[in-house]
């Protein structure tokens, strides 16, 4: 289609015809769903890192100890994604897209992430703060489940979400501050000045939040052309969007040979995606229904995948690189399940 439309811009030499010939062409190119979900990645991708680097040197800049700094605004940061494009799900009405969404990222966080980073040698670092997160991993997913076979997440059940994750961020940054646990400052590329984190921060939000509609348009239009449920996608299309930031913060650590932020960022991310997401969804959306097929499949795939990696990282098993190529296999297949089976 690209290739089309230049060859008609280079021919055409018709004045203000040709330009408007072209500027069409060019609009349709920027309209069609493939292009859409892709720019909604890279919207989401760029708007999530200027919020964080933004945030983070604010906070730094009002002495907010670097430890609260990561166990907030770094953790909401990377979750920005997931959430825009939850609300804006709910708002136009495709609950399946936003629930399977959540499930789809928590599937990828572990078996994608976490096993890519396992086949790089850092999915094995355990200690108390990981296995501290792996029981909370295991708490958020039966709620979940229970929510799931109740067929909806109430607007008291999101209430109660956003209560837990407020309640578990406290104890986290009180037992690893009693215990001394220190987190270095994050480095950023941005300089060392309030005005542009904070235009940085409010920049990032909105490419966050266009990204979100880009990709919730380019993902129903996907769903519509070629007959695809809506549930499908969001278990892949969208969820694998909105992992992008933690597959990235993840390898990062994993190539820095830092194993416990690899696992402790996958973990986090999966606690944020089912209280803090869903419960936020929920409570402004005055309530979401849950589809009767996410019972019959997906959750079930969750509680595997969740249960198995939390289950070895409570029990101090190594997640070496051939249980890692096995989760990404893993995954890959449970994708081709979805669109062959």
């Amino acid at each position: 289609m690209w290739l089309d439309i230049s060859e008609e811009c280079a021919n055409d030499r018709d004045g203000l015809k040709h330009h408007e010939r072209c500027a069409l062409g060019v609009e349709q190119m920027l309209e069609s769903d493939p292009i859409l979900v892709l720019v909604g990645f890279a919207l989401l991708m760029a708007g999530g890192e200027g919020v964080v680097q933004g945030a983070v040197q604010i906070a730094y800049r009002l002495r907010v100890p670097p430890l609260l700094v990561g166990f907030t605004i770094v953790a909401i940061g990377t979750s920005l994604p997931e959430l825009a494009v939850a609300l804006e799900a709910i708002r136009t009405d495709a609950d399946e897209i936003a629930i399977g969404g959540v499930l789809g990222s928590n599937v990828a966080n572990v078996m994608l992430v976490l096993g890519t980073a396992a086949m790089l040698g850092s999915g094995d670092e355990g200690g108390a703060g990981i296995r501290r997160d792996a029981v909370a991993v295991i708490f958020a997913t039966v709620l979940l489940t229970c929510f799931v076979y109740l067929g909806s997440i109430p607007l008291e059940g999101g209430a109660l979400m956003l209560i837990l994750l407020i309640s578990y961020y406290g104890y986290a940054y009180a037992s690893s501050r009693g215990k001394g646990d220190q987190e270095e400052p994050e480095e950023s590329w941005l300089p060392d000045n309030i005005f542009v984190a904070l235009i940085s921060t409010v920049i990032g939000g909105a490419m966050i939040w266009k990204g979100a509609i880009f990709l919730l348009d380019g993902a129903t239009g996907l769903a519509e052309t070629y007959d695809i449920d809506e549930s499908i996608v969001g278990l892949s299309m969208v969820a694998l969007g909105t992992s992008l930031p933690e597959l990235a913060v993840t390898l990062i650590a994993a190539m820095r040979n830092q194993g416990g932020v690899a696992v402790g960022n996958v973990l986090g991310s999966n606690v944020m995606n089912i209280l803090g997401i869903l419960g936020t969804a929920s409570v402004i959306g005055n309530g979401i229904e849950i589809a009767s097929e996410f019972a019959g499949r997906d959750i079930w795939v969750v509680i595997l995948t969740s249960g198995l990696v939390a289950a070895m990282l409570l029990d101090d098993r190594e997640i070496g690189p051939r249980v890692g190529a096995t989760m990404v296999t893993g995954y890959l297949a449970y994708m081709a399940f979805l669109y062959l089976g």
